[in-house]
């Protein structure tokens, strides 16, 4: 198969030869892939042209003299070929680049916002003229010095306010001792005229406080005018901006429109209201994936395969490898792309397909109470979205009543705990509330690690538009603590022993790439680090009370992979 020659910039020829190489016989699932090697190589080319080119007008971070806000972006590529069967590439990036400038060399968004004619810009620059309109109202000497009069006469009013009522709540307990030492000492007739005597200090005492708060009410109403109507013109404006910005961005969505297979048409707000009866998430459609996509079809391009990397610094709050490949978000894409991919021939969900396949579970220990068994790597716990083949259901054929007292990831392997019966299940359960259960993993870490002891300490959730992966984040995560003890160095991997102290989802995984944590990913994470042909992570001991007996028991099931030639 031949090189593309086109003259539209946006289309690349390959510069070395591939008609050697195999293409795919299916277009490429987004959400769960191995880059195919044409893809990688389009994907090589992308980044020797971002680092040549690119570098200067956007800041990765990737240079330390480099002034500006560092941004890592997320590029795609997508080998297509033509009518004549010539091959060549695609690309594109997410979101913004080098402040909106559009560079030839990738494709366009599929709708431009910042089209000089455009209704968006357009809508924009009335949105600035108000934004400018109740900043200058906000700021207005005059309003700003009323502002100020109306909350010190408030401040001052509460005061004193709060000085009678405290006065008032003395002299009530003082009528109070009074009454009580006079009931007995005075005569009925003079005990009722002192009653009737406390009773009119008090009216007045209450008459006085309710005439001071009206005097300070009615300042306050003076001042509150001079400031009124100015504050309601303010309202007014941002209610104004509100609804506008709410009928641009409803037109954004109806003007993001996208082409299938089939050559069919669907706006971005039909995909997400119509079909799903969501609002589109901000920044829909503005992703790598959905713009190569738009661009191949309305070029009458057929697309091959797909990739997507990360160039750049990673964020803080997730972790991306820079050059690493990576699937395409779920929350944003996948309702795009699973319309955009109708009419093409797409690779099978691995989702779907069952890693137990084959597999047997080996009973470590067993009695009446409880199970120990020792999970291979790529076995679900419990039963997945589409895959329900599980440890779960496995122990659960021969004991209906077992249930599992924690898991480990699909891609871990070890000790997992079953109980028996719900008395066993709801002991262990309570010891691993209290944790007083001890657990200690065994992992290869892809890199050497300085420090040989120490605890990590990173509240992590879960990153909403890219589940099932984790983030750290200190404004709403859940606290994930891991003490960790290297065990040895060996050509460029640590073997390094983990003792979790919570038990966060991926909490070791993230910890151990995050830059805040080791900063070294577990070999073979897929997620947090390079696929390999596993994950080197194993739960090699389990430490606990027995439910019934009460003695403490242990288990230590070492790692497959624990002496592998090839990390030592």
């Amino acid at each position: 198969m031949e090189l593309m020659t086109t003259d539209t910039t946006a289309i690349h020829s390959f510069k070395q030869d591939i008609s050697g190489d195999s293409l795919p016989e299916r277009f490429t699932y987004p959400f769960c892939y191995e880059a195919h090697p044409v893809a990688k190589l389009a994907a090589l080319e992308v980044q020797e042209f971002l680092s040549q080119y690119y570098d200067n007008e956007h800041n990765f971070g990737l240079d330390p003299d480099h002034a500006g806000i560092v941004i890592g972006k997320m590029f795609g590529v997508l080998v297509v070929k033509n009518n004549e069967n010539q091959l060549g590439f695609l690309a594109a990036y997410s979101g913004k680049l080098a402040e909106g400038r559009q560079h030839p060399y990738f494709v366009p968004p599929v709708y431009d916002v910042f089209q000089e004619d455009g209704i968006y810009l357009k809508e924009m620059r009335n949105l600035v003229t108000l934004n400018d309109q109740i900043e200058r109202l906000e700021q207005d000497e005059r309003f700003l010095a009323a502002k100020a009069l109306f909350s010190e006469t408030e401040q001052a009013a509460n005061l004193e306010i709060d000085e009678l009522k405290k006065q008032l709540r003395m002299s009530k307990k003082d009528r109070k001792q009074r009454r009580t030492a006079a009931k007995d000492r005075l005569p009925a007739e003079e005990y009722e005229e002192l009653l009737e005597l406390l009773k009119q200090e008090s009216l007045k005492q209450q008459y006085d406080l309710r005439v001071i708060a009206q005097r300070w009410q009615e300042r306050l109403d003076v001042v509150d005018q001079e400031i009124r109507q100015q504050r309601l013109l303010i309202e007014a404006l941002k209610e104004e901006r509100k609804s506008r910005s709410g009928k641009l961005q409803q037109l954004l969505f109806e003007n993001y429109r996208f082409l299938n297979a089939r050559k069919e048409w669907k706006s971005l707000l039909s995909i997400f209201t119509d079909d799903l009866d969501l609002m589109p998430p901000a920044g829909a459609g503005e992703c790598a994936a959905p713009k190569l996509l738009q661009y191949a079809y309305s070029h009458n391009l057929q697309p091959l395969a797909m990739a997507e990397f990360w160039w750049g610094a990673s964020p803080k709050s997730e972790i991306r490898k820079h050059g690493e490949f990576y699937p395409a978000c779920r929350s944003k894409c996948g309702p795009i792309l699973g319309f955009m991919l109708e009419g093409l021939e797409v690779d099978n969900n691995p989702m779907e397909e069952n890693p137990a396949l084959g597999k047997e579970l080996q009973i470590v220990f067993e009695d009446e109470d409880i199970i120990v068994v020792d999970k291979p790597a790529e076995f679900l716990s419990v039963p997945g979205r589409y895959v329900k083949d599980s440890v779960q259901t496995r122990i659960q054929n021969r004991y209906p009543g077992a249930i599992l007292v924690h898991r480990l990831d699909q891609s871990t392997s070890g000790i997992i705990l079953i109980a028996k019966n719900h008395n066993s299940y709801v002991d262990l359960q309570k010891q691993f509330l209290r944790r007083t259960v001890l657990k200690r993993y065994l992992a290869i870490l892809d890199g050497v690690v300085a420090v040989q002891t120490g605890i990590i300490n990173l509240p992590l959730r879960v990153d909403l538009d890219n589940r099932p992966q984790q983030m750290v984040c200190y404004e709403y995560g859940k606290p994930a603590q891991t003490r960790f003890e290297v065990k040895k160095t060996a050509s460029g991997y640590t073997y390094i022993h983990f003792f979790p102290i919570t038990g966060r989802t991926h909490q070791l995984r993230m910890h151990a790439a995050h830059p805040l944590g080791l900063n070294r990913p577990i070999l073979g994470d897929d997620l947090y680090g390079k696929k390999s042909d596993r994950l080197f992570l194993h739960a090699e001991y389990l430490e606990f009370d027995h439910p019934k007996t009460k003695e403490r028991i242990a288990f230590t099931v070492p790692a497959a992979f624990e002496e592998d030639e090839k990390f030592t």
